[in-house]
């Protein structure tokens, strides 16, 4: 079981705030956001393969606040789940996500839901999604290239002349004084 706290984020957006010098400095310093007030609770069943990697997340239970779903949900795509020895057993995994309103603490606990299965070889799902963003980034370099390439020279653009050279300055007329 791991506690995660969002008081330290609280805290530090405060602090930022406060710092701001204002007109009115006897009004109080509020974030532009307010943590929820009411307990949340999420889980996830995850599969996990052999190194302990999450590969897929098999079904949730969500809470009413998007934000913390979203939230939860991408934690537990990253989550590595092993022993206090390092090693790793294949199988279903419920993770489940409590927020205390009253610490703004988010509570992960894990528990083995059924050992084995067939996704032990594959892939973590952290690993899938670096991997498509790299591939993405070479895509979109390549294509940025190929575009480039279809483009027509500076030269060709402005006609293959050069362009005149400037001519000395001219002499400068002065006025006789007034």
């Amino acid at each position: 079981m791991k506690s995660l706290s969002w008081s330290s984020l609280a805290l530090a957006a405060i602090v930022c705030c406060a710092a701001i010098p204002c007109a009115a400095a006897t009004a109080p310093v509020t974030p532009h956001y307010a943590l929820p007030t009411v307990p949340l609770h999420t889980e996830a069943i995850v599969e996990v393969n052999k190194k302990g990697q999450v590969v897929r997340i098999k079904s949730t239970k969500s809470c009413k606040i998007a934000s913390f779903n979203i939230q939860t949900f991408g934690n537990a795509l990253q989550m590595w789940i092993r022993r206090p020895n390092g090693s790793a057993q294949v199988g279903l995994y419920r993770v489940s996500y409590d927020y205390d309103p009253k610490t703004h603490g988010v509570t992960r606990s894990i528990s083995l839901v059924s050992a084995g299965g067939n996704w032990g070889d594959e892939d973590g799902a952290a690993n899938v999604m670096i991997e498509n963003a790299r591939k993405q980034a070479a895509e979109d370099r390549q294509r940025e290239s190929e575009q480039n390439a279809k483009l027509p020279s500076l030269n060709q653009i402005r006609g293959g002349t050069p362009s005149p050279k400037p001519s000395p300055p001219s002499p400068q007329i002065t006025l006789p004084p007034a």
